[in-house]
């Protein structure tokens, strides 16, 4: 029998077991009809006491069960005969259903029965609410993204975009792989692929010098087309050890609100917390906020060092209510400056499944609030969890207007990573702003595209204008950029059209019509970077040529494993620009290399299982 007509089946059972507790006066039960305001567990007990059970069920009154099956593409129905069968007894059409039934054995006796008419309200009634019964349902959101396409050289020079080294999307979609999604149902805009890229670590080299970016440039064969090769560009920042890093002034906003209950929500975010408090000293400060139908202060600029006070506030906390995500995140701004350290790494750090419904009157508001609290040196970082109701589109763009990163936590494993292993990556920016911009020599490059960072594109004017924000780079971040180039062949006839020469680098190369030598010869392209301290407003410029000395025909374990990504990104994302893209291929390629960290072999497993 299908699935949908036993719960059919057993939704009738038990509406009957209802109606019948109903006349015998059995099965009441009372309902607590107000909530506390606070959502710690301390204070809750002084405003109500109660039984534990009745505490149970008032906490999880009225809210939807997010349970993992929704996540599961419910199967359409193998025989429409067998559901018109099924509506047809059911009372969708009482006539046929009583000609049918009466002309069956079993019920040829019933319909002779007056005790319950066939043709009355009674059975035509009980069932009315069964055509009204949906399939549970997520409502997670994501971006559309307007994916990039090759562009010529010799019309579109310049490639702009604003940094990017938020890794949500990778952790978001091993999340949807292992909860059994098929790679062509992946929810559209959830794959990101320079998310997927900048999720791993590479054998980058730092910055030399007083410069704060080390540059690492290859340029091989692309493996998902035959046509391009394939040029990574990696920036990565000085690794400092967050014990070195300057006083933290922290704010845990933290969404408390009835959907949080679930285990990989509330739960696992107190054990990430906790992991993060272990880290901090007796120079950082701590204040606690939460959010549901109300906003309450749990704790207000405690020293770091008490960490067994902070873990116990954290740990008291327990899901209720509303969604108040506004108020929460202005109460929570209005604390960070109270205990705001000059000099020092004040953030916020939002702790959320998604939605913010409840009181600034539109998203628009909020990340207008967000953007004016940046300039005030207080930042805004946002960390994901639990499944069904992530609004992943809305914590990205807040992140982003906040001057921080978004990650999404997903497991115990993930919540290390983020809060532990890279802690001073994503929790203390020594680069905001940060832009880049590549030049192509159209000596050699008539055509490329960027991989990714869709939603991160810029106008190349905006490039040297400081009041058009950038993306903000941590120490020791990585970023990795991946783009296909079309290269001239040796014969190439340089002709081309109107295009603004205008403090180009290669500007000398759109005139000419034979080739001459030149002292830029040797470079493919230039890599443009501007920047700015975190403390100051006023941006400054390096540039980077790339030659052809980053060519190579036997590419780094590090850019094959890139490319393997890029090609799984590619298939995920239903990329129109996929080309050959395959996920064997993909796999071919990391079985062929060293994958020295638990990351890339759990990525090789992942994508072998597909």
């Amino acid at each position: 029998m299908k699935k949908t007509n036993i719960t059919r089946i057993m939704t009738v059972a038990m509406a009957i077991t209802m109606a019948v507790s109903a006349l015998t006066g059995c099965g009441q039960m009372q309902m607590a009809t107000t909530a506390p305001a606070s959502n710690n567990k301390a204070d809750y007990a002084a405003e109500a006491p109660m039984t534990e059970a009745a505490a149970s069920d008032e906490v999880y009154e009225g809210y939807a069960d997010y349970e993992a099956d929704a996540y599961y593409e419910t199967e359409p129905y193998e025989e429409a005969a067998a559901d018109e069968e099924y509506d047809m007894y059911m009372g969708s059409d009482v006539a046929a259903a009583s000609e049918a039934y009466s002309s069956s054995n079993s019920g040829r006796n019933y319909a002779k029965s007056n005790d319950l008419n066939m043709n009355g309200s009674y059975l035509g009634g009980i069932y009315d609410y069964d055509s009204k019964y949906e399939e549970p349902y997520n409502t997670e959101e994501y971006s559309e993204l307007d994916e990039q396409g090759f562009k010529s050289v010799k019309s579109h020079p310049l490639s702009t975009f604003a940094a990017d080294v938020d890794t949500a999307s990778y952790s978001n979609f091993r999340r949807l792989v292992m909860d059994g999604y098929r790679l062509r149902d992946l929810p559209e805009g959830s794959v990101r692929i320079e998310e997927m890229l900048n999720y791993f670590d590479y054998d980058y080299e730092g910055p030399k010098g007083n410069e704060p970016f080390g540059v690492n440039t290859e340029l091989s064969l692309c493996p998902w087309n035959p046509d391009a090769m394939l040029m990574s560009i990696g920036l990565k920042t000085e690794d400092i050890d967050f014990t070195d890093t300057p006083d933290s002034n922290l704010v845990f906003l933290v969404d408390v609100s009835g959907s949080m209950s679930d285990d990989d929500k509330l739960p696992l975010l107190q054990e990430a917390f906790c992991m993060l408090v272990d880290e901090l000293s007796e120079k950082d400060r701590v204040s606690i906020v939460t959010y549901a139908n109300g906003v309450d202060t749990v704790l207000a600029g405690e020293k770091g060092s008490n960490g067994m006070r902070i873990k116990r506030a954290i740990n008291n906390l327990f899901a209720s209510g509303g969604t108040n995500g506004g108020k929460g995140i202005q109460t929570a701004y209005k604390l960070a400056e109270k205990n705001f350290i000059k000099g020092g790494n004040n953030r916020i750090i939002l702790a959320t499944d998604g939605d913010l419904n409840i009181g600034l009157t539109s998203v628009e508001e909020l990340e207008d609030l967000i953007s004016e609290k940046k300039e005030s040196g207080v930042y805004l970082s946002v960390l994901g969890f639990g499944t069904g109701n992530i609004k992943d589109n809305r914590m990205e763009t807040l992140a982003d207007k906040g001057n921080g990163n978004y990650a999404y936590i997903d497991s115990l494993k993930e919540a290390k990573k983020v809060m532990v292993d890279e802690l001073s990556a994503n929790m203390l920016t020594v680069c905001k702003d940060v832009k880049l911009q590549v030049e192509f020599n159209p000596e050699y490059v008539k055509g490329y595209r960027l991989v990714g960072y869709a939603n991160r594109a810029m106008k190349d004017k905006d490039f040297n204008d400081d009041k058009k924000d950038g993306g903000e780079i941590g120490a020791g971040h990585e970023v990795t950029v991946l783009y296909e180039l079309l290269l001239n062949d040796e014969d190439s006839v340089l002709t081309f059209g109107s295009v603004d020469t205008e403090n180009l680098r290669y500007a000398d190369n759109y005139r000419r019509t034979e080739r001459k030598y030149s002292d830029l010869d040797e470079e493919i392209l230039t890599l443009s970077v501007r920047y700015k301290r975190p403390s100051e407003d006023k941006s400054s410029l390096l540039t980077y040529p790339v030659t052809f000395d980053a060519y190579t025909y036997s590419p780094s374990d590090d850019f094959l494993f890139q490319s393997a990504v890029a090609e799984v990104g590619l298939v995920a994302s239903d990329s129109l620009f996929a080309e050959e893209a395959d996920i064997d291929d993909a796999k071919d390629i990391l079985s062929s290399i060293r994958l020295n960290d638990e990351y890339k072999q759990e990525f090789y497993k992942l994508i072998s299982d597909l």
